[in-house]
């Protein structure tokens, strides 16, 4: 139940990890030039079909901070001087803290947007900080300690009204709720494959709107963005496609890996996905508030991701007895415990996390009742 945190392992990534291995041993270098070169942006075609990119628009990078590094890197942040007013980057404070070092590092103005209950921000809020001095808003669609859904498109409109560009961080989210970055408009999405789609760790990925390509040169780059990287010249030309978004070499290993993962959720498909997740959330809320804990997360599944937020007395404390019984999810202070069901979990492991959270604290322990044990599946 900590898809939010760790998909579970497709029974073909074995065999993918395998094929590397052989492909290494058998073809050594020779595999450079029959398909790992390639692989950043053959592997981020099949996240493309998942966060609706077109083809060659989605390049992979190592983790998400590498790819919302470049991103930033593509910006002039320096002081206000000189009549120069646009280096102001919006957010939410309850954005990744792993986004937020990044941008408090910058130089930039970075203004921080609250939240009155710790489950979302008010979109008006986030509007009405949007100005004509900002140079970037940058968002998570799902936040990842409520699973509150931010509305992308609206955040988007007001952004580019005003100059601004948009990056939205699509982690909590791929996979699991419907994404369309071609649809919303934005100018950059970020995201991994650790989580929903099932493609384990070292394979994130970045998507640059493609129009706005030859006018964006990072500052963090490497050889793998070279338009011809095996000249080996000591002068940066950027390549003309997404590969001008690289670095240095890429972990061919990881993308192995992450790749069965794609393919199921590709297969499975999204719209399928999101309709289960929305069935069984709710069941899960329905079940914790009946035992009497309180829920950190949207009520309305229209703005509810895939992830239930459990707060009980003592929850780092009992997420740690919960694993030992062999039930996983993981806590986050100031939140709670985040639950998470996926495509393949069953509604009765739904009801028996319940159940067990149920027995460490003290409550009833007779968990749920026979109605709620036969609700179809």
């Amino acid at each position: 139940m900590i898809s939010h945190s760790l998909g579970a392992m497709p029974r073909r990534t074995r065999d993918r990890l395998q094929q590397y291995a052989d492909e290494w041993d058998m073809r050594g270098i020779r595999a450079w030039e029959e398909g790992w070169w390639e692989m950043p942006v053959t592997a981020g075609d099949l996240i493309g079909k998942i966060i609706g990119a077109g083809s060659g628009e989605v390049v992979m990078q190592q983790n998400v901070s590498i790819a919302q590094s470049i991103v930033l890197s593509c910006f002039d942040w320096s002081p206000q001087h000189k009549g120069k007013t646009r280096n102001k980057i919006v957010t939410e404070e309850m954005n990744f803290p792993s986004n937020l070092y990044i941008y408090q590092q910058l130089g930039a103005r970075l203004v921080t947007v609250p939240s009155d209950d710790r489950i979302g921000v008010p979109i008006e809020r986030m509007l009405a900080a949007i100005d004509d001095e900002t140079a970037l808003v940058s968002i998570s669609h799902v936040l990842f300690r409520s699973a509150f859904i931010q509305d992308v498109a609206a955040i988007t409109t007001r952004a580019h009204e005003v100059g601004a560009k948009v990056l939205v961080d699509v982690y909590q989210s791929a996979g699991t709720v419907p994404v369309n970055v071609r649809e919303w408009g934005v100018d950059f999405a970020t995201g991994g494959s650790v989580k929903w789609l099932c493609g384990g760790p070292g394979a994130g990925y970045l998507y640059v709107r493609r129009d706005l390509w030859p006018e964006l040169k990072p500052r963090m780059t490497g050889w793998a963005a070279h338009r011809e990287p095996f000249n080996f010249s000591t002068e940066h030309d950027y390549a003309d496609g997404v590969f001008r978004f690289l670095n240095g070499t890429p972990n061919v290993p990881a993308m192995y890996a992450a790749r069965s993962g794609y393919e199921i959720v590709n297969e499975v498909g999204v719209e399928n996905i999101r309709a289960k997740s929305l069935r069984q959330t709710a069941r899960l809320i329905a079940l914790a508030e009946e035992a009497g804990f309180k829920v950190n997360s949207p009520k309305n599944p229209a703005e509810r991701g895939g992830t239930v937020v459990i707060d009980v007395p003592n929850g780092y404390e009992v997420t740690r007895e919960l694993a030992r019984r062999d039930c996983l999810v993981d806590y986050r202070p100031g939140a709670g415990m985040r639950v998470a069901p996926h495509f393949y979990s069953k509604d009765e492991e739904v009801d028996a996390i319940v159940s067990e959270i149920q027995k460490i604290v003290g409550r009833d322990a007779v968990g749920v009742s026979d109605r709620q044990r036969h609700q179809p599946a």
